[in-house]
């Protein structure tokens, strides 16, 4: 209330400036797919992607053909999806529940606890030890209702310093409870990182988006704060007008705010009233003019419990914007800098999403950060 009552907004400090081959250099893009997605622990979904034991879903989007189950214990397990015979891919399916998973080429079949329980015509084949042949398990920790997993089976998983001090945050959102609504998959001519930066202000509300969002929040206002190399930004909506007149005990964060959160390195959890949405995005490899979003629904199970049957149109509305509007103009942006005329991009003060996702890659790749300039 007292930024928009004061005309100012969240300050970085100064202005920073980002070379294009930041989004557009193939040598980059190569240690990002390395750095970033291969070796690295990867959010691939919520607790309620696998709402019960049985319950599976299959992921291929960092270089790792992965299965995630919830075993008959319930517990949540990631294995490399890939039969342990030839090795061709055990379940094509993207969800689903099953407790048995079984190879299409030889129907050499596994548990969901990643056991090898069967060998067709073994005695043809010759005796092998099962134990020594189930898929192979990666890391993986249900944390916070959010599912991480290290595509590599020697991984190390410390969710602790992955979440940056965010634990007690995500706990109280109750993350866990959540229900699955669906999925979109947008694939876009643009760097990966393009479509981060789409999350990282307020700014261009009142022009992007002037007839979509821009009625329902304030446009160049929101709160940030770092957590680590996450962060967690907060978008004005008009709600907090009608919070003037309640007294302060009565407001809830979601009365006059819209609270978004960046996990490193490419995930977004958009927090609503009713539903949360999922935002993954990934390089196709080391290419750095292509990317992929997969955008996930989620609904709290109170709100589908009222009845109200327009939880999932919204989620999906809030969806197309970003497709339609947020890609289309980083899109834009990825063709003006391929175009060779632009050398580098300007972050400006009321931009700090934008100084710290850069700063904080090329911290990652071992790059000095950018300077900050007096603006």
């Amino acid at each position: 209330m007292a930024v928009i009552d004061g005309g100012t907004n969240v300050d970085a400090g100064g202005i920073r400036h980002n070379p294009a081959e930041a989004y557009t250099s193939p040598e980059i893009a190569a240690r990002e797919w390395d750095g970033f997605f291969r070796t690295h622990p990867q959010i691939i979904g919520m607790s309620g992607d696998l709402p019960e034991k049985g319950s599976f879903a299959t992921h291929n989007d960092f270089g790792v053909p992965l299965l995630a189950t919830r075993d008959k214990n319930g517990t949540f397990r990631a294995f490399a999806n890939v039969c342990r015979h030839r090795g061709a891919i055990v379940e094509e399916a993207p969800r689903g529940k099953k407790s048995l998973f079984s190879c299409p080429f030889h129907s050499w079949t596994y548990s969901s606890q990643g056991n090898l329980v069967a060998v067709p015509k073994e005695e043809h084949f010759g005796t092998i030890d099962k134990d020594c042949h189930g898929l192979v398990e990666l890391p993986a920790k249900e944390h916070c209702g959010v599912l991480w997993v290290h595509p590599q089976a020697d991984g190390q998983l410390d969710v602790d310093t992955l979440m940056g001090g965010l634990t007690p945050e995500f706990t109280a959102w109750d993350f866990s409870s959540l229900v699955h609504l669906g999925e979109d998959t947008y694939e876009t001519a643009m760097n990966w990182k393009l479509a981060i930066d789409t999350f990282g202000e307020t700014y261009h509300f009142g022009a992007l988006h002037r007839n979509s969002l821009f009625p329902f929040f304030h446009g160049n206002v929101q709160g940030y704060d770092i957590y680590g190399r996450n962060h967690r930004m907060a978008l004005c909506t008009r709600g907090i007008d009608d919070l003037r007149n309640q007294p302060e005990e009565m407001w809830h964060i979601n009365d006059g705010a819209f609270p978004v959160y960046y996990m490193f390195p490419n995930v977004q959890v958009n927090v609503g009233q009713a539903t949360v949405i999922l935002v993954r995005v990934y390089p196709h490899g080391d290419d750095p003019h292509r990317s992929l979003s997969r955008i996930s629904f989620y609904a709290r199970p109170e709100a589908l419990e009222s009845g109200d049957d327009t939880i999932a149109e919204l989620a999906t509305r809030f969806a197309e914007i970003i497709r339609d509007e947020d890609y289309v103009a980083a899109a834009s942006s990825h063709r003006g800098l391929r175009s060779g005329f632009l050398k580098e991009m300007v972050f400006g003060r009321n931009e700090p999403a934008l100084h710290h996702y850069h700063n904080t890659y090329r911290s990652a790749l071992g790059m000095e950060p950018l300077p900050l300039e007096d603006a």
